[in-house]
């Protein structure tokens, strides 16, 4: 359920930004930059617990990736890698960090979304007929917060309802489910 829900989250999330690009949301600039910060520290964090089961697939997902982020955090001083792992592989150090932080950060995107939320009441949402008559706008509250809160809750109930009493590995990938093996890299994520 944790899984499915996360990638629900995220499946919103892309809607909520399509939506934020439609209404040209971008232009309100300290909420859109806010918005950003917190689709950026949702990604860590669902990379984050992706690579506590430590499957096949999280073991080399979480050796890419904090490769990569090594060769841009690169300094003469600290070996982001090394740092990060804890060691000089992905193992035991590297799990509990990551865990560590999959557990913190959540609290930091939430703090930046009651943000987010006050920011976008302070300078107004966006509308596709671009009015600015406050004659004509509809409070925020209570009329979009219960609006949104029962169609959100009904999506959230019938999609996690496909997804984890139907089929609960549709979203899965398989080769997670195989033990970590650090001399074995899964044969499609090979260079070629």
């Amino acid at each position: 359920m944790h899984s499915s829900g996360a990638s629900l989250i995220f499946l919103f999330l892309y809607v909520h930004i399509a939506r934020g690009f439609y209404f040209r949301s971008f232009r309100k600039a300290l909420v859109w930059h806010t918005g950003l910060v917190i689709f950026l520290l949702m990604m860590g964090v669902s990379f984050l617990g992706y690579t506590l089961p430590y499957g096949q697939m999280s073991l080399w997902g979480a050796t890419v990736i904090t490769n990569l982020v090594g060769v841009i955090f690169h300094t003469s001083y600290i070996d982001f890698v090394i740092f990060a792992w804890g060691g000089r592989s992905v193992g035991e150090p590297t799990i509990k960090r990551f865990y560590t932080f999959h557990f913190l950060l959540p609290f930091i995107v939430i703090g930046l979304m009651l943000l987010h939320i006050y920011l976008l009441h302070l300078v107004g949402s966006s509308n596709p007929l671009g009015i600015t008559n406050k004659l004509d706008n509809v409070k925020f509250y209570p009329k979009y917060i219960i609006k949104d809160f029962f169609g959100f809750i009904a999506i959230l109930c019938v999609s996690l309802y496909f997804l984890v009493l139907k089929d609960p590995f549709y979203i899965n990938d398989p080769d997670n489910y195989i033990e970590a093996n650090p001399l074995s890299t899964p044969k499609h994520i090979t260079p070629e």
